[in-house]
């Protein structure tokens, strides 16, 4: 059995995590698309120097731990005197993880949709820009709806490793918790129940607009 009292006792320092965890995940979620959504579009843009961008990014930031990045920025940084806390750190090494498998999954719906839509726009005097904004993009995004809520959801869990930079997140609450009580199981299990109380309401959205997507066409 739970021992509540674990959870009530110290309720103060959860709901801290909770919220701490939350604002840093919302955050990362909007800037890793947005930055996710740029690099798609470069790595499929008609111009050599930003299809090098974007490819070097992608396949460099996918390939090395999200701790690595978490350090560099936390850790790395302050010897060229650059110092980020570690909220901004962990936040910024979120986006940058995350943004390159984003962009992966855009581009792959960018390259499903049929090569004519781009050609007819575009004869019709849309820039290469204005064709990927209104034409392109929407129809990428409704398609890999699923993969990008999976990204969102691994976001979340991810946020996790934040507890190594001493930022407030859940982790680093329920570590504090589990070392002040001598408790671990109760307590990371409360820890447990908190990010699903992020993740699926989360996958739920992302589940209701595949099905409401899925009705459009």
């Amino acid at each position: 059995m739970l021992d509540f009292s674990i959870l009530t006792g110290n309720i103060d320092m959860y709901l801290e995590g909770f919220k701490v965890t939350l604002l840093v995940s919302l955050t990362s979620l909007v800037g890793s698309f947005i930055l996710g959504t740029v690099l798609a579009v470069f790595r499929i843009a008609p111009v050599k120097l930003l299809n090098w961008i974007g490819t070097i990014y992608v396949e460099f930031i996918r390939n090395i731990p999200l701790l690595i990045i978490a350090f560099f920025l936390f850790v790395g940084l302050p010897s060229i005197g650059v110092r980020l806390d570690g909220v901004y750190a962990g936040t910024i090494a979120l986006i940058v993880y995350t943004s390159a498998f984003i962009a992966e999954a855009i581009r792959a719906g960018i390259m499903s949709v049929p090569k004519g839509q781009m050609e007819a726009a575009r004869s019709s005097g849309l820039t290469y820009i204005q064709t990927m904004r209104h034409i392109i993009l929407p129809q990428a995004i409704k398609i890999v709806v699923p993969p990008l809520g999976n990204q969102f959801i691994n976001l979340v869990k991810n946020s996790s490793i934040l507890s190594v930079l001493a930022v407030s997140e859940l982790m680093y609450q329920g570590d504090l918790i589990s070392s002040r009580t001598f408790i671990v199981f109760d307590v990371y299990i409360f820890v447990a129940i908190f990010y699903l109380i992020i993740t699926l309401p989360l996958s739920y959205g992302v589940n209701t607009l595949e099905k409401r997507l899925a009705k459009s066409n």
